[in-house]
């Protein structure tokens, strides 16, 4: 219900005709101390102002590569971490604003044939590369697709669309996201991190978070007769912080554990001694603050907000009960929603702005939303030539779920497709189920060419659990493909589900469709011994040496006789002989004497 009523709120923001900006942040209290934070920006920009290269709240940077790669629809992804969700609930923004563990990039391309997208794609691949110090140019046709059912366009009104707009899609699992990506990042908001809700985004907390994912977001955006557009950028930052690791003080950047005096125990344990402790569980929600938690206060409200609602920038979910202190030295504003969990402040002008929320025993907390399906891959066999994959797919309502189930496999996982089958679980029963595949959509790969691309639409009965299972062949690289970490193994990209009877109620509030994505895969391949040729390298280094250097000196050297040396004395080797003799008689004569 939290993030429904937000999404009703932004629906007006996406659906404006005008040049603006807006910007919100949400928190969510989650439980085992965690904080779910989602900072949300949106921009504006009329298509005419692209003409005349007007460039006010849109960055220019981005508009300019969208413009030479011919983009008309762009969504990029950077991700840590996983998504705890039995623990945290149903995802943020329906799981549409989240990608998978590293670097994730679709886009729809405007081209007259496959060859100029693909040629494009690249482009754009490699001018985002250097916008935001990622390596998105390593994403090659081995590691592009093109969905078919997955992705569908996010621009309004959808049904503008055209023959010649090519859909194509990326994942690099193995990138690391960190600092060098959040500056980018920051540098294309108006505020650039100066002022309003961006300025508590921090490299060190964004970083040290249980969960985080940034996301960037453009599509063009028309009324319902098509007379007038714009094209919005939405960027989205969510992380999940723990409360008390992120509440350290400045000066200790390496978690210490606490020392057991300061530690509260359950004294009712029968192991309770001096020497051991069982924590005492806290009923209580933990105290915190915005300067607590992101280091900082926001300093203000970014002068290019708008008014109204738009211009509510912080917006609380709790309890009605909850104790909610604010600190500021401006004037502020107060709205409440759904029967007063959601509190928005509009945020004062050239103030600090901090909320302060003491410890306190809530006896009616917010139920969490419970997700609309639960996902799990694994890669199952043993033994380095063969292996599989299963996914578990959980349905915890009472009515059907139809699915898209999307798998980008790289090359040299070599996929047996008549290998897959479905099997349901049912009240502890285990049964097969081949009309649970309503439709298969494969394009085998292609040795260093192109990866797998597997696209089932599937459906999972209410209350079951649907298990996906195919095999898999390993191939053999050259010693040249293998990464300088090779036994640690291969990212294999997390799998993307799409669900199917979400779509209209969230298109409505601004979001298109339910998404969830599964943990990505490390797979082991078969790895030579890196060693050895390090050691032929050595012996042979140590021979050539050996051997060129005698060879060297018999070729260059030259052996003659001493008196064919011009410029050789032979009587100062005859003097020197002389003397050394003399001195030997000498000394026998004196010993033969002393005797």
């Amino acid at each position: 219900m939290f993030f429904f009523v937000l999404l009703l709120l932004l629906c007006g923001l996406s659906r404006a005709v005008e040049s603006d900006y807006h910007e919100r942040l949400l928190l969510r209290p989650l439980p085992q101390n965690a904080l779910l934070a989602s900072f949300n920006f949106r921009s504006n920009a009329s298509a005419s102002s692209f003409d005349h290269q007007n460039f006010r709240y849109f960055p220019r940077s981005l508009g300019q590569i969208l413009q030479h790669a011919h983009t008309t629809e762009l969504h990029l992804r950077f991700s840590l971490g996983r998504w705890d969700a039995e623990a945290w609930g149903a995802r943020p923004w329906n799981g549409a604003r989240e990608g998978g563990t590293g670097v994730e990039l679709w886009a729809w391309v405007d081209a007259p044939t496959d060859e100029e997208a693909n040629a494009r794609w690249l482009t754009l691949a490699n001018a985002l590369s250097g916008l935001f110090c990622a390596s998105l140019n390593f994403i090659d046709a081995t590691k592009t697709i093109r969905p078919v059912m997955t992705f569908p366009p996010e621009r309004y009104p959808a049904n503008a669309t055209s023959s010649n707009l090519h859909l194509l899609h990326g994942t690099l699992p193995h990138e690391v996201v960190c600092t060098e990506n959040l500056t980018p990042f920051l540098k294309l908001l108006p505020c650039k991190g100066k002022s309003g809700i961006s300025s508590l985004l921090d490299g060190h907390k964004l970083f040290d978070a249980s969960w985080q994912t940034m996301s960037i977001d453009v599509k063009p955006v028309c009324s319902d007769n098509g007379s007038d557009c714009v094209l919005e950028m939405e960027q989205t930052v969510d992380m999940v912080l723990d409360i008390d690791r992120s509440k350290r003080p400045r000066d200790n950047p390496i978690p210490r554990p606490a020392p057991i005096e300061e530690i509260e125990c359950d004294t009712s344990k029968s192991y309770h001694a001096g020497d051991s402790c069982y924590p005492l569980y806290k009923s209580s929600d933990p105290s915190w603050s915005l300067e607590e938690i992101f280091g900082r206060p926001i300093k203000g409200a970014c002068p290019l907000t708008g008014d109204g609602e738009a211009s509510e920038t912080v917006c609380l979910n709790v309890p009605t009960e909850r104790e909610v202190q604010v600190k500021t030295e401006n004037k502020y504003d107060e709205s409440k929603y759904d029967d007063g969990q959601l509190r928005c402040y509009k945020l004062p002008t050239n103030a600090d702005f901090d909320l302060v929320l003491p410890e306190q025993t809530i006896t009616n907390p917010i139920s969490l939303p419970q997700p609309p399906l639960y996902a799990a891959r694994t890669i199952t066999g043993h033994g380095q030539e063969r292996g599989g994959i299963q996914a578990v797919l959980t349905n915890p309502s009472d009515s059907p779920a139809p699915l898209i189930y999307l798998e980008t496999l790289p090359w040299f996982m070599k996929t047996y497709v008549h290998t897959l089958r479905a099997s349901i679980t049912t009240n502890g029963s285990k049964t097969d189920c081949p009309s649970c595949i309503h439709e298969i959509y494969y394009r085998p790969a292609v040795d260093r060419t192109r990866g797998t691309h597997l696209e089932l639409r599937l459906s999972v009965p209410p209350a079951a659990r649907l298990t996906l299972n195919y095999d898999f062949e390993k191939a053999i690289l050259r010693y040249t493909e293998y990464p300088p970490d090779a036994n640690r193994g291969f990212d294999v990209a997390p799998a993307v589900i799409r669900l199917l009877d979400r779509e209209d109620g969230a298109s409505e509030a601004g979001v298109k469709g339910v998404y969830l994505r599964t943990t990505s895969l490390l797979l082991p391949l078969p790895t030579p011994d890196f060693s050895m040729p390090y050691n032929v390298i050595i012996l042979t280094s140590t021979v050539m040496a050996l051997g060129f250097g005698s060879i060297f000196n018999i070729l260059v050297r030259r052996f003659v006789g001493a008196n064919e040396v011009e410029g050789w004395k032979g009587g100062a080797l005859k003097a020197v002989l002389a003397a050394k003799v003399q001195r030997l008689r000498a000394r026998f004569a004196a010993k033969g004497k002393a005797e």
